[in-house]
């Protein structure tokens, strides 16, 4: 099969020739038909990630069709339609795993990451950890939904019974969550890069009551901020914008370093979380509540040897939605 594959961060994919996986126990091999290109990705890719399994395939927005079952697998079936997530395994035995926080698992598995991803013709991952998908959505459509969508929705659950909510970065998540949010009557405020006039013009198309630079001062006060940019800086400039009992909610992996701030613009019981992966829960409640909100996503598709092409357009801010590998 075809696939492209990470020798040594910092340098490009390369295209290669792999041999075909084939299922263990508990496994399932999938045909890939589409693979989001994620931010966390780039994090990969660039090296700001430091522990990737070598080679790599990379890629963890994964849909396609079941191809084969390995012993052992019950509820998915020969050509069934399937997601495949960033979280790929979890051990169930540590304390996180024990009381349903794995996210936090102690040993996990990531996909793209320490397991060989999407970024291919095809791909093995452990059923257990795989998602059901509904037949109609096109396939790069959907893919956006198993990162980008799932970490939105687990920020968005973390910024509680907000109402008025800033985004940080305006990019695939934010324009899955704007709609979540518009669904659920919520009212958002984008915060792009400086002078980023196309990005704030998308936030207004879905729907955000403002839109400019993260350089400038909110309108009015947030309940809360969601910081999709991996920019440490954003970080207090958010804190000064939520009032107080607010929060701050990082959604990336990455983020550069955060700088000093005052103690006056934490101080209101005002606090800053971050967002560690997802949990299969998120994934059954965020797909359902997108087709409940009728998500639609906005995605660029490139074919798979285009990889190093849609990396490259995803540093440079210069994509409206997502990238999409096609095989």
């Amino acid at each position: 099969m075809r696939a492209m594959v990470l020798t040594r961060p910092g340098e490009p994919l390369e295209l290669c020739r792999l041999s075909r996986p084939a299922p263990g126990p508990g496994q399932v091999l999938i045909e890939v038909a589409a693979c989001g290109v994620c931010r966390t990705d780039l994090h990969v890719v660039d090296g700001e990630l430091t522990r990737p399994k070598l080679p790599l395939v990379p890629g963890h927005e994964i849909v396609g069709r079941v191809a084969a079952l390995g012993s052992g697998v019950a509820g998915l079936e020969v050509g069934q339609r399937v997601g495949v997530p960033w979280l790929g395994h979890t051990c169930g035995c540590c304390p996180y795993c024990r009381r349903g926080a794995e996210n936090l698992c102690d040993a996990p598995g990531f996909t793209g990451y320490t397991i060989d991803g999407g970024y291919a013709e095809a791909c093995v991952a452990d059923a257990a950890y795989v998602f059901p998908l509904p037949e109609g959505p096109g396939d790069a459509e959907l893919a956006p939904l198993l990162c980008a969508g799932l970490i939105g929705y687990r920020s968005l659950v973390m910024a509680g019974e907000a109402r008025v909510i800033g985004i940080y970065g305006f990019g695939a998540a934010a324009h899955i969550l704007a709609q979540v949010m518009r669904h659920q009557g919520r009212r958002f405020l984008a915060f792009t890069s400086p002078g980023d006039a196309a990005a704030q013009a998308f936030a207004r198309r879905l729907g955000a009551a403002w839109a400019g630079g993260s350089d400038e001062v909110s309108p009015e006060p947030l309940d809360a901020a969601i910081l999709f940019a991996p920019v440490g800086a954003l970080v207090p400039a958010a804190l000064r914008a939520v009032r107080k009992g607010g929060v701050v909610v990082c959604g990336g992996i990455h983020m550069s370093d955060i700088p000093s701030f005052p103690y006056d613009i934490l101080w209101g019981e005002r606090r800053v979380v971050s967002v560690a992966n997802l949990t299969r829960r998120d994934g059954e409640e965020f797909l359902a509540l997108a087709a409940e909100a009728g998500v639609e996503t906005e995605v660029t598709p490139y074919p798979l040897e285009r990889a190093n092409e849609a990396l490259a357009d995803l540093r440079r801010g210069a994509l409206t939605g997502a990238a999409v590998l096609v095989p």
